[in-house]
């Protein structure tokens, strides 16, 4: 099934599919995601490219999925990281959408532009923070990763199983 621009028309995650993920804590989600995400920038953290993360805390909402991620970076300037923040604490920004639309954001089948502006992931904050990570993102250079390149490889494959699975 072709999905177009419309929201409506896009795949979604089911409920009952996501249920064990709601299971699992806020902190497990947390560590996954910044563990993973460590690996895969560690060149840009120890060259100070996510420096504008510092003292600032992001906050990931996947609403079909029902889970959220809260994270920042380090105050450790000998070992840069991002790290799981308080879910207690406010965010400094507020990224919203559904899988498919993280899917398509990492898969690089629709430019954080197209994504943003439709309004299929949303932004809500701190706008100078928003546009650091959205220019971040967009000046990423997959070649150089070669998990990040792989991971887009896969992704790029994995989406149209995903559009007839959960299209609608």
């Amino acid at each position: 099934m072709q999905t177009s621009n419309n929201s409506k028309s896009q795949p979604v995650f089911p409920a009952p599919l996501s249920l064990p993920l709601k299971i699992l804590p806020a902190f497990v989600h947390n560590k996954i995601l910044v563990t993973a995400l460590n690996k895969i920038f560690i060149k840009e953290l120890q060259e100070g490219e996510l420096d504008f993360l510092q003292g600032k805390i992001v906050h990931i909402s996947i609403e079909d999925a029902g889970i959220e991620y809260h994270f920042t970076l380090s105050n450790n300037p000998d070992n840069k990281k991002l790290a799981a923040a308080d879910k207690n604490r406010s965010p400094d920004l507020v990224l919203q959408g559904t899988i498919y639309n993280y899917l398509l954001l990492a898969s690089r089948r629709e430019d954080t532009d197209t994504l943003f502006f439709s309004r299929r992931l949303r932004m809500q904050g701190d706008t100078e923070l928003g546009l650091y990570v959205k220019n971040f993102l967009d000046g990423m250079d997959m070649d150089s990763h070669k998990i990040s390149s792989y991971l887009e490889a896969t992704l790029q494959k994995s989406l149209p199983v995903y559009e007839r699975l959960f299209g609608k």
